[in-house]
């Protein structure tokens, strides 16, 4: 078996976490030097840093094209998640949530006290009449950070608050229309790792589950990193004004990779052919064991992820293609950075149909 491309170009997990964008590093080398004081105070330090705080909002309003009084920086995505789904909440009834949602909307439901699953079709697409009337909030993420499927967020019944985790899609795609709240993470899109972004839509009652802080911005707690913020925010911005030319070559090349995994004997490729995230996919191989297929791949120069994707150091099967009810045996999950070239996977497609037959051969099959 032939020695494929050495990282970064082999790094083909950017749904765990894109590369710095280069102009979130410029901004942020930059950023230090003037944001490090505390924005509340009145001195010109601290004047300074409330200015490229407000500033880093703006441009993240405007990218995602919402009203800057509706953007909150948090401590990460997960952060904006809990704060999102358990500040939204209407009543005691119970949070009802797609059974694909990532595990940080899982916890919030279960440490709310009441949670609904809702079940999903084989491609991951959440049954839009089984949102029950006495929910308190509904969750249903705009696209699954495992298979790539969008959600019919279009289709939901009106009259529950929709909280909506835009954490697989935020600066990938336009914001859906449809949402209450929702919640995006910088270091997805290339921004630094540390920050999450909370949007409330404005007039949408939100009241904090936590215990509250003296912050610049009621929605949020703790010291404001305001270098990180403009960083998230120089990234997202550069990401929004290529995302139109980078889509359309990581979809092309994302199916070059459904048509080849598919053509490797006892593969299943899951998620959505069409109505998907451009940068991902995912396939799962029968009698083969995912870490060692992750291991192996990562021999060779290849980064890719397996099992559950938010859960994966645990090594089970995924929840996510469970509840779907396709394989989930051999699990792959592949997705492309900005930076992957043709090249780039023309090499991973190379190795792959060996590995997968290799390691097959190990167990006798």
């Amino acid at each position: 078996m032939r020695k494929a491309a050495a990282y970064p170009s082999g790094y083909l997990d950017s749904a765990s976490a894109e590369p710095l964008h280069p102009a979130a590093r410029e901004t942020l080398m930059a950023a230090y030097d003037r944001g490090y004081a505390d924005p509340r105070r009145l001195h010109g330090p601290g004047r300074d840093a409330r200015l490229l705080l407000d500033n880093a909002r703006a441009v993240v309003a405007e990218c995602l094209d919402v009203r800057a009084d509706e953007v909150t920086f948090t401590a990460s995505g997960t952060d904006a998640v809990h704060r999102g789904v358990l500040g939204i909440r209407r009543g005691s009834g119970p949070v009802a949530h797609s059974a694909v949602e990532h595990s940080a909307v899982v916890h919030a439901a279960t440490w709310a006290g009441a949670a609904t699953e809702l079940p999903v079709d084989r491609s991951g697409r959440v049954d839009a009449s089984a949102v029950p009337e006495d929910a308190s909030v509904l969750a249903v993420q705009s696209a699954n950070h495992e298979v790539g499927t969008l959600q019919p967020l279009a289709a939901l019944p009106d009259g529950v608050p929709l909280f909506v985790d835009a954490c697989a899609s935020m600066g990938r795609l336009p914001l859906p229309d449809r949402w209450d709240a929702l919640a995006g993470s910088a270091h997805k899109w290339g921004g630094p790792p540390g920050v999450g972004v909370l949007v409330v839509r404005k007039g949408t009652r939100w009241v904090s589950p936590f215990p509250g802080d003296d912050r610049v911005d009621e929605r949020a707690s703790g010291f404001e990193n305001v270098p990180a913020a403009l960083g998230a925010a120089a990234a997202l911005r550069a990401v929004v004004a290529e995302r139109d030319e980078v889509n359309a070559r990581q979809h092309a090349l994302v199916e070059e990779i459904r048509a080849a995994a598919a053509a490797i004997p006892d593969v299943e490729v899951v998620g959505d052919p069409v109505d998907r995230l451009p940068h991902l996919v995912t396939f799962s191989c029968l009698y083969v064991d995912g870490e060692s297929l992750v291991t192996e791949l990562d021999r060779l120069g290849y980064g890719v992820a397996s099992g559950s994707a938010c859960t994966a150091s645990t090594l089970t099967p995924s929840r996510v293609l469970e509840a779907m009810g396709v394989l989930t045996h051999g699990n792959v999950r592949v997705s492309l950075t900005r930076d992957t070239t043709p090249e780039d996977v023309a090499g991973f497609l190379a190795v792959l149909p060996d590995v997968v037959r290799e390691l097959r051969a190990r167990v006798g099959l």
